[in-house]
């Protein structure tokens, strides 16, 4: 992956969080997925089918026109784009899940892509912490489809 930036807002406690309920997305700065990138997911993963792989391949092959990052790739890029679009000064925060994840739209590599974060809820949760719903939406530059949709649930300490 390559390209970054500095958190676009700093929240440092759950009422700037509660704030954000219902307001603009946040979002995040593009970011770019490169063949390295796949090839090194695959590796982690063990998905080592050759629409991710093998440029040749896929070229020749594939019904995208070339290799294409794996959706679960895609999906775990919302971690860290959200990290990079929203500081957060807190004890500690955690990924708790997510919802209703969808794969709308293939990711090509060397795509660019950046998330927009929505705050649907702030919940209050054991041990003096908030549970945040975001809703995410991960786009590729110069199409007009999202790539993935996404209900993400994070805990937060402050």
């Amino acid at each position: 992956m390559t390209d970054s930036a500095a958190a676009a807002a700093t929240l440092g406690s759950a009422t700037a969080l509660r704030a954000l309920v219902g307001a603009e997305p946040l979002v995040s700065e593009w970011l770019t997925v490169d063949q390295t990138s796949v090839d090194r997911f695959a590796e982690a993963t063990g998905d080592h089918q050759w629409i991710h792989v093998d440029p040749e391949r896929a070229r020749r092959e594939s019904p995208f026109g070339g290799p294409v990052a794996h959706g679960f790739l895609t999906l775990s890029l919302i971690p860290a784009l959200l990290d990079r679009t929203v500081a957060l000064e807190q004890r500690m925060g955690v990924n708790y899940g997510l919802n209703r994840v969808r794969f709308t739209s293939p990711v090509p590599v060397g795509s660019r892509l950046r998330a927009g974060f929505a705050v649907e809820s702030v919940t209050e949760v054991e041990n003096n912490g908030v549970q945040v719903l975001w809703n995410v939406t991960l786009e590729r530059q110069g199409s007009e489809r999202p790539v993935c949709v996404a209900e993400f649930i994070t805990r937060h300490y402050f």
